[in-house]
């Protein structure tokens, strides 16, 4: 019987350590997320290894005879269960390569439970007699009201967009690197010390499946994570399906893949048009969705392997390093057509741009679309007055402010056709895309705790769902005219008449997605008075069609500024008195555009502004402790009675006092990975 044990044992470890198998362990025991697992099936170690063989189909040959003595609990585990083993299994491992190196670590499976948790920490602070929370939970103070407080508005930094590199080794060869990952780690260090909840990467298309067809390498956004987690930041990725350099702030050229490309050369019409025959390579055309070009694929199979391919190389990260995955839908990653090309010179702002829908595959649906109304006649292209780039929409007869033919019957069948193409690819994308994250979603009620074994200092990570994302642009010239030109040629058909982004939002709520709106820091005033301007008026009318469908609504500024104008109008946008909903900020989340040498000539500005986006005075007399273990900065905030009267008061009389942080020498680490 002991030799019968001794041989399951072998065969389980084995399948362990093989990589089809979905729980890899680094030993040939049972780690303790298995053995939560036989407690809760009930099954003793051999039992388990039975039901491992079964569940990948191998055959055991005493499996006959031990069945008999095991009886049901030999049974395959279901999806649900053998999911979490997996995953908690590569959590692991992935814990383990992170911190084993610089101190001892020890990973274990336990049951958390952190909304159950911070529910009765809640109900605590509400009973409490003087209105305030129990010293256990200093983040569910309530407000003198007997509200609860806002919640604040998480602040993730953009990286460079070259942060990740093309470098040419041995043969030819190019492989995707990390810049300058010494210079990279020091301003991560920096930013969590700032405050910063996390960063934001462009994942491209061009560097990860550059030599061939899902060919991936991932190696550099990888080793990016590594960085991330142990400065306990975390990571927003972009799945860039775009080329960089023809958009404002572009300081990098950054094309497709090179099999894309050669298919574009050979299929010309794989990329935008407009009138003129113009070819725009920055993106695919939506008009080739389903078509199976790129070497028997269809642009929307290879968006969906890529994030297929990126989400498995990453599943150890994912939920508490990873909290968003963005999915490029167009130029700049954005939902829209490249109807402003600024970076060829085709475009200059106020521009109403032109619309793009002159490649065979868009011209081919418009003409089917004509004749199902009756008009075959008008499916021969797009409105023959609607000018060029650079007009004005009183210099077209499409977008004419009195006569325009916008408003014809013609024009609406255009316009809804146009802006129904764009909702549609991003459907298509999304479906495929929502599949394939909430395949790789890490289960619930699962965290990770670390520990330091000398002063007793404790994080708890909880590990959250995986968000699914998209990009609007923020066309905000011209929206205080009738037609908003610049918007129609972009493919949103909003109007002063019509609101164009309800149906993006219904959208967005079938497959569970956040919204990210571009231009959070500009303001009315600045605009040019011509061009009839109104970036917050266009934010104020997103902030409220997201209310309506439940959508979370993120920021992002469009351009680099540090100015107390532009950084006031990000707060206001955040937390302004004209909240919808007073319970919580206006925005879910502020991505702030970019990390650089100019952030660092302003860092006083910036690291002033995160502190009030973290709803704390800038430079307040707080104590932050930050304990440089395993090479994580974790920051815990300690504030006695006496410092919070002394902060008080400082505040009433408009003083400010440095922040003062200490730093910890290094000690043991003691990490676990909690699991319900």
């Amino acid at each position: 019987m002991n030799a019968l044990r001794v041989g399951q044992r072998q065969r389980v470890s084995a399948s362990r350590s093989d990589p089809t198998c979905g729980l890899p362990c680094t030993s040939g025991r049972p780690h303790s997320g298995q053995l939560l697992l036989l407690r809760r099936r009930g099954l003793d170690w051999a039992a388990f290894g039975r039901s491992v063989n079964v569940a990948h189909g191998m055959s055991d040959p005493s499996a006959k005879r031990d069945k008999v003595r095991a009886g049901s609990s030999s049974r395959p585990l279901s999806g649900t269960v053998w999911k979490r083993a997996r995953h908690a299994s590569v959590l692991q491992q992935t814990c383990e390569s992170l911190f084993a190196s610089s101190a001892p670590v020890s990973v274990e499976v336990i049951e958390h439970n952190a909304a159950q948790e911070s529910e009765q920490l809640r109900e605590k602070a509400a009973n409490d007699e003087d209105g305030k929370a129990t010293p256990q939970d200093p983040g569910a103070a309530m407000a003198s009201d007997g509200k609860q407080p806002k919640a604040k508005v998480p602040v993730y930094v953009m990286l460079q967009l070259d942060t990740v590199w093309r470098q040419e080794q041995e043969g030819g060869v190019y492989n995707p690197v990390l810049k300058t990952p010494k210079a990279l780690n020091e301003c991560l260090q920096r930013l969590k010390a700032a405050g910063v909840t996390g960063v934001m990467v462009d994942v491209w298309w061009g560097m990860a499946e550059a030599e061939a067809p899902r060919k991936y390498n991932f190696d550099a956004y990888l080793e990016l994570l590594r960085m991330a987690a142990l400065n306990g930041l975390k990571v927003q990725a972009v799945m860039s399906f775009h080329a960089a350099g023809g958009n404002v702030g572009d300081n990098v050229n950054i094309p497709l893949p090179d099999w894309v490309l050669q298919v574009g050369k050979e299929h010309p019409d794989v990329f935008y048009t407009d009138a003129s025959g113009c070819r725009n390579p920055e993106c695919l055309s939506l008009g080739c969705d389903n078509e199976a070009l790129l070497l028997g694929r269809t642009p929307v199979e290879a968006y969906r392997d890529f994030v297929q391919a990126f989400l498995q190389a990453t599943e150890g990260y994912l939920g508490w390093v990873v909290s968003e995955v963005t999915v490029g839908l167009g130029p700049a990653g954005e939902m829209r057509y490249p109807s402003y090309p600024e970076g060829d010179g085709r475009w200059r702002f106020p521009g109403i741009g032109e619309f793009q829908c002159y490649d065979k595959y868009m011209l081919a649906d418009l003409k089917e679309k004509a004749r199902e109304v009756g008009h075959p006649e008008w499916g021969h292209g797009g409105p023959h007055d609607s000018g060029n780039y650079t007009k004005c929409p009183w210099e077209t007869g499409f977008f004419d402010p009195q006569n325009g033919s916008y408003k014809t019957e013609y024009g609406d069948f255009f316009l809804q056709w146009y802006s129904g193409m764009l909702i549609d690819h991003a459907d298509r994308v999304l479906g495929e895309v929502a599949e394939v994250v909430r395949g790789w979603q890490c289960p619930p009620q699962m965290a990770i705790a670390c520990s330091n074994a000398e002063d007793g200092t404790k994080t708890l990570r909880q590990l959250e769902e995986v968000k699914l994302g998209i990009k609007l642009a923020g066309v905000h010239w011209w929206y205080k005219s009738s037609s908003h030109a610049g918007e129609l040629t972009a493919g949103y058909y909003n109007t002063r008449h019509r609101n164009g982004y309800k149906a993006i939002m219904e959208m967005l709520g079938r497959h569970s997605a956040v919204a990210n709106f571009t231009a959070v820091e500009m303001r009315d005033c600045e605009q040019p008075e011509y061009a009839k301007c109104s970036p917050q008026g266009l934010l104020a009318q997103l902030q409220e069609d997201a209310f309506e469908f439940g959508i979370p609504l993120s920021g992002e500024n469009a351009l680099q500024r540090y100015d107390k104008f532009a950084l006031d109008q990000i707060e206001h946008a955040s937390y302004g008195e004209e909240a919808i909903d007073s319970n919580c900020p206006q925005l879910k989340r502020l991505t702030f555009l970019r990390m650089g040498q100019s952030m660092f000539d302003n860092w006083d500005a910036f690291e002033s502004f995160i502190a009030r986006m973290n709803r704390r005075v800038p430079g307040d007399a707080s104590e932050y402790k930050v304990n440089n273990v395993s090479n994580e900065c974790f920051v815990h905030k300690k504030e006695d009675s006496r410092r919070k009267k002394k902060r008080k008061n400082n505040e009433e009389e408009g003083k400010e006092e440095s922040c003062k942080i200490k730093t910890s020498e290094r000690a043991p680490l003691v990490m676990h990975v909690t699991s319900s």
